[in-house]
């Protein structure tokens, strides 16, 4: 049975797996100035983490947890997606070989 590029029923694998770790890398992205001051709090305080950067972490974790909790976002995710798993079944080869560049020099 061949599987048709554009199918878009999910496995899953790919629905309790695969797009949340997309939504987890975009969450990431998007709130980057709470993880930049989690990281940055983290370092400064050593082994007194836990008491020393609560604020930094509630902050991190509120704004990740908007971001899990959006269907929106939830929906953008699964469309990339499903618009990265088409491209796959098209031409056999995984994004992130896809998009790696080559040696300039030879």
């Amino acid at each position: 049975m061949a599987l048709d590029p554009a199918e878009p029923h999910l496995r899953r694998v790919e629905r309790d797996a695969l797009i949340p770790k997309i939504m987890r890398e975009k969450a990431r992205e998007r709130c980057s100035e709470q993880v930049q001051d989690f990281t940055k709090c983290c370092k400064d305080s050593g082994i007194l983490v836990v008491v020393r950067c609560q604020k930094e972490n509630s902050a991190l974790k509120e704004c990740l947890t908007a971001y899990y909790n959006d269907p929106a976002f939830h929906e953008e995710c699964k469309m990339e997606y499903l618009k990265e798993r088409k491209e796959f079944r098209k031409t056999g080869i995984p994004t992130k070989k896809r998009l790696r560049k080559l040696p300039t020099s030879m």
